[in-house]
């Protein structure tokens, strides 16, 4: 217990999925969250959307642990309604310790069913959504003194995977400007690293995508074997994603930055 007591995180994402894990587990040791999501539909995603109800049930479970948060509906598109968010969390707690860019989406497509708005989507919310996050946050950790940025890339973001490209695009966009935020940011003692996992049991494997990859898969069998991880497990646990977040936002890290940390199934290196 205790692996990140008295610090602040400030998380995107966070009414579901690996966004709620992260807050809770963060929260478990010792830090008090700050926490948005948009808790709406994006263009194009198939799968559910999260909800205010949802964000709801992250403070729930948050409190429950006995710390702090403040939850707050904001677009990551947004970056002035990022920037009061974090700024009213700040406020309040005091201080930032730890960001994670963790909201994004995935619209599974063959490349030639790829609409230029399922392009511009997913790079506005993947890339543009975890650059906005990191910009509003840096000057609260630099005030502080330094601080852990965890930014969630995918496996997608280190080797190719068939039937997603503008996702592929975004993601292994967020590997490279963790890389050039670390070294920039190094010198205010601010250590930036990506997460990369392979599939996780989360809601965005809902909706169409399982039957629109089954399809592109029987139209080009030769791809299938690159979704295969190399440990026999189809999906991960948002709690195996936590654990990674944790132990990089915590001091056990504290040299460990530029970093592209897997949790993949050895699915990257299959």
């Amino acid at each position: 217990m205790g692996r990140v007591q008295d610090k602040v995180a400030f998380i995107t994402g966070a009414a579901r999925g690996q966004g709620r894990s992260h807050a809770v587990r963060l929260a478990e040791e010792g830090a008090d969250i700050i926490a948005v999501d948009l808790c709406g539909p994006v263009r194009g995603v198939t799968y559910a959307a999260a909800t205010a109800e949802d964000l709801a049930g992250t403070v729930k479970a948050v409190e429950a642990t006995g710390q702090r948060i403040i939850a707050r509906q904001a677009d990551v598109r947004d970056a002035g309604a990022l920037r009061a968010a974090v700024d009213e969390g700040v406020a309040e707690f005091g201080r930032l310790d730890i960001v994670v860019a963790n909201a994004g989406i995935c619209i599974m497509r063959a490349w030639q069913d790829v609409t230029p708005e399922i392009w511009q989507d997913t790079l506005d919310v993947n890339l543009t959504g975890s650059w906005n996050t990191v910009m509003v946050s840096a000057d609260h950790l630099i005030a502080g003194g330094g601080g852990s940025v965890i930014i969630t890339s995918s496996v997608a973001g280190l080797k190719a995977i068939p039937f997603m490209v503008p996702y592929v695009a975004s993601k292994h966009g967020l590997t490279g400007i963790a890389r050039a935020f670390a070294h920039e940011l190094a010198q205010h003692h601010i250590r930036v690293n990506s997460v990369h996992p392979t599939g996780v049991d989360t809601a965005m494997g809902g909706g169409d995508g399982a039957q629109t990859v089954g399809e592109a898969i029987a139209a080009n069998p030769r791809l299938g074997g690159m979704f295969t991880n190399s440990l026999p497990v189809d999906f991960t646990d948002v709690s195996d994603i936590s654990n990674a977040v944790l132990f990089l936002a915590s001091d056990e890290s504290r040299y460990v930055t530029a970093l592209a940390m897997t949790v993949d199934a050895g699915n990257s290196q299959y």
